[in-house]
C-alpha cells in the first residue's frame, strides 16, 4: 500500500499508485459491515396523532379526579391518570378552565392570535375600501373632463349641448 521514500528512513510514506483502489476496496467493505440508512429497509411508519378531549371528556375526567381524591384511597387518582393517559397539568388546566368559564371554557380553540376585526367590522372595512377607490375614480374622471373642455376651448371647437335633465 505505501512505499517507504528513499531520502531517509523517517519520512513520511508516499502513497502508491493502487492506494485509490484500496481506499475506495476498504470503503466498501466498510459500508458492507455497518448498515447505513441507504442499505436499510426501513418500513413507512405514519406520525402519531395528537389525542383530541371533547368538553364533556374533560368534564367526566375532572369529575372523576375530583371523586378519586374524595375517596380517600391512597393512589386514586394517580391510577385514575395512568389508566387514562393524561397528565396532571391537563387536569389542573382543565379545573381551572371550567372553574373561570364553565363548560364553554373547556371547548377546543383555534391556536394562533385571536383576529383584531370581527366578521361586520371586515365588511365594513371593504366596503370602505371600494367608497375610497370609486371616489379616486370619480375625482380621475371629472379631472379628465375638465381637461378636455380645455382642450376644446383652446381649439375653439364647440362641445355638443346635453340636455337639462343630464348635467
Amino acid at each position: 500500500m505505501y512505499r517507504v521514500a528513499e531520502n531517509g528512513p523517517r519520512s513520511l510514506p508516499k502513497p502508491s499508485l493502487d492506494s485509490g483502489r484500496e481506499v475506495a476496496r476498504a470503503q466498501g467493505e466498510r459500508a458492507r459491515r455497518e448498515p447505513g440508512v441507504a442499505s436499510a429497509s426501513h418500513e413507512a411508519i405514519q406520525p402519531g396523532t395528537r389525542r383530541r378531549f371533547t368538553p364533556a371528556e374533560k368534564v367526566r375526567l375532572v369529575k372523576a379526579a375530583e371523586a378519586a381524591i374524595a375517596s380517600g384511597e391512597r393512589g386514586a387518582l394517580e391510577a385514575l391518570l395512568r389508566k387514562e393517559g393524561i397528565y396532571s397539568s391537563h387536569l389542573s388546566t382543565w379545573r381551572r378552565q371550567l372553574a373561570a368559564n364553565g363548560e364553554s371554557g373547556l371547548a377546543a380553540r383555534k391556536p394562533g392570535r385571536k383576529p383584531r376585526l370581527d366578521a361586520a367590522a371586515r365588511a365594513l372595512l371593504a366596503v370602505t375600501k371600494e367608497n375610497e377607490a370609486l371616489k379616486h375614480k370619480l375625482r380621475v374622471a371629472t379631472a379628465i373632463i375638465d381637461l378636455q373642455k380645455k382642450a376644446h376651448e383652446v381649439l375653439g371647437l364647440t362641445l355638443p349641448e346635453l340636455p337639462e335633465d343630464l348635467s
